[in-house]
């Protein structure tokens, strides 16, 4: 027998704020249509006052929780994929850790920017196989608004605020592609390409920053970079692109999401895409796409996912899941 990281809930929280495109039109030269054209994105969240990244992953914890119908004193660990925390430190795993009432295990934050949450899954099911933890709740949670320049249309319409969970939990399985749960996984970096989608402040700079990127750039790395990860994660899993029922990719831009389909040989009515409602919410997107096609029945029991995600840094990744 061999140990399998299985999802065994699932829940997510948005901001009640509901961002349409039209509303950019008053202080930026854009449109809908421009937006929806380039990007796919209709509308988005941003957060409320007082509302932060560690409010809303102890939301999107709690609703995975109930969905798994265990407790918080049941987790062994807490990890939180984000890139915009509230404070330098502690970690907002610590924080939702608290907020939960979890008075055991350990939790910490990583950070792999907009693949963040495919970097989370990674090392969670690494500490279950390895017998750290049992039980792990995942979150991908972002308030890019926070670090938005709403003076560049070609950054501030594009992201929103939002946070997605899953619960994991060590199951057997038959060491067979079979299984339910992470099956295979890959992840990847190269730092000569910081340049391309980063933030211009932090601790070295002394100030808040903003974010920057080339656009045209990151996309050609995109489709590429993230056909080659989905792949290699399946070969790593037994399976190929004809075993897919699901392809759950980031949410950053639906020419990206349709071209990276379209390279692995997968039609588009097995992709799972909320970049119209949500835009990129970064490490937040793949969660929350989880949470919602799983709430909606889109995505059932035994069905193969395959999530793949690309980010600042450059760094990308990709997870392939029984669900």
């Amino acid at each position: 027998m061999t140990g399998r990281a299985v999802v065994i809930g699932a829940g997510h929280y948005l901001p009640e704020r509901v961002v349409p495109n039209a509303e950019f039109e008053a202080t930026l030269d854009t449109s809908d249509e421009w937006i929806r054209t380039r990007s796919g994105i209709e509308r988005r969240h941003f957060a409320a006052e007082g509302e932060t990244t560690a409010t809303m992953a102890t939301e999107a914890a709690r609703a995975a929780l109930a969905d798994a119908g265990v407790d918080a004193d049941d987790i062994d660990t807490v990890i939180v994929a984000t890139s915009t925390p509230d404070l330098v430190f502690p970690s907002v795993a610590t924080m939702v850790q608290a907020a939960i009432g979890m008075k055991r295990g350990f939790a910490f934050d990583l950070q792999a920017v907009c693949a963040g949450f495919v970097f989370a899954m990674a090392n969670a099911n690494a500490l279950m196989l390895s017998g750290q933890a049992r039980r792990v709740l995942v979150i991908g949670a972002e308030t890019f608004s926070s670090i938005l320049d709403w003076s560049d249309r070609s950054t501030c319409v594009l992201f929103g605020d939002g946070a997605g969970a899953l619960v994991l939990e060590l199951q057997e399985g038959a060491g067979t592609s079979a299984d339910r749960g992470i099956l295979g996984t890959d992840l990847n970096s190269d730092g000569q390409y910081r340049d391309l989608l980063y933030v211009d402040g932090g601790v070295a700079t002394r100030k808040g920053g903003k974010v920057r990127m080339q656009g045209n750039l990151v996309f050609r790395h995109a489709v590429e970079k993230l056909a080659e990860t989905a792949g290699a994660a399946l070969e790593n899993a037994g399976l190929t692109a004809q075993d897919v029922d699901w392809i759950v990719p980031h949410q950053a831009n639906i020419r990206i999401i349709q071209g990276t389909a379209r390279r692995m040989g997968v039609p588009m009515d097995k992709v799972v895409v909320t970049v119209q409602d949500h835009g990129n919410t970064s490490a937040a997107s793949i969660p929350l796409a989880l949470s919602v096609a799983h709430e909606r029945g889109q995505i059932r029991p035994g069905q193969l996912l395959v999530t793949e995600a690309i980010g600042g840094g450059l760094a990308w990744g990709s997870v392939i899941l029984r669900w």
